[in-house]
């Protein structure tokens, strides 16, 4: 039961009534199941049985404590960790000067981690963890080579990403940014048709030479970036409904790293895209 990202990365976490949280795979309810709504739903053991006839009243047991379930403070503290291990290594990158040859080679097993990942079942906190050490390798090496050309541009992307966070974080609470299922779905199909235009791009600068059809350079590529940024804004609210619907309807703690997982991907996202935008508009492209 697998959502997506920028990346095409992970599940989602629920099934609403009349809304397919980011599971593209939901099987319509069967009748009779009181637990077809919610994926994380058990039998309550505890739950008052009928009275028989000529049997005394028996009260209910308490209900038991909802220990094991993510919490806000479960998702905040496995993401502060992931994006914390994105950042040291970064910055090992930058000091230590590390060559752009490593860096995509640091990229590309980032890049697979984040595939093996996507593909498991449960959540690895190894995996995830050694994810963001390798693409923390990668953003600290690219940024301090787009900064020898662009000075300040890896300040001026972190700062626009977090400006973007904030901003869609604020937005969703307020609703004015509602997450349907209308919502959903024109998110993916754009998201699909950017990817597979930047497939078609590197294919062309691979086998022909330069930029490919210019879709990350000049004018076009400049268009091309705000469009990247307000894609991976637009994920940020789908991860937000994740992690909201998540914590309503119960799941497992474990699914926090997920929940880390998938805005981390998002985040890094936004940055580079930024980073790319700072590039054009401040460098020689």
């Amino acid at each position: 039961m697998r959502s997506s990202n920028p990346v095409f990365s992970r599940r989602g976490f629920s099934r609403d009534n009349g809304y397919a949280g980011f599971n593209a795979q939901q099987q319509p309810p069967q009748a009779g199941n009181p637990y077809a709504t919610n994926p994380y739903a058990q039998p309550n053991p505890y739950a008052q049985q009928p009275q028989a006839a000529g049997q005394p009243y028996a009260a209910p047991p308490a209900a038991p404590p909802q220990a094991g379930r993510m919490t806000m403070d479960d998702v905040v503290t496995r993401t502060g960790m992931t994006l914390g291990l994105v950042v040291v290594t970064a910055a090992v990158a930058w000091i230590t000067d590390m060559s752009l040859g490593l860096a995509i080679g640091a990229g590309l097993v980032a890049m697979v981690l984040s595939l093996v990942q996507a593909f498991k079942r449960k959540a690895s906190p190894a995996l995830i963890l050694a994810y963001a050490a390798f693409e923390g390798l990668f953003l600290g090496a690219l940024s301090n080579y787009v900064n020898g050309f662009v000075n300040g541009a890896a300040m001026q992307a972190v700062l626009g990403t977090m400006a973007v966070f904030t901003a869609v974080l604020v937005l969703y609470k307020t609703r004015i940014i509602r997450v349907t299922q209308r919502f959903y779905r024109f998110v993916m199909a754009a998201a699909i048709g950017f990817v597979l235009l930047m497939a078609v791009n590197l294919l062309f600068a691979a086998f022909g030479g330069g930029d490919g059809l210019g879709f990350r350079s000049g004018g076009l590529g400049i268009l091309f970036g705000v469009i990247g940024v307000v894609l991976g804004a637009l994920f940020l609210a789908l991860d937000f409904k994740q992690v909201e619907d998540g914590i309503a309807y119960g799941a497992p703690k474990e699914e926090s790293w997920l929940a880390a997982f998938g805005l981390t991907l998002t985040l890094v996202w936004i940055y580079l895209e930024f980073l790319r935008l700072i590039a054009i508009l401040q460098g020689d492209n």
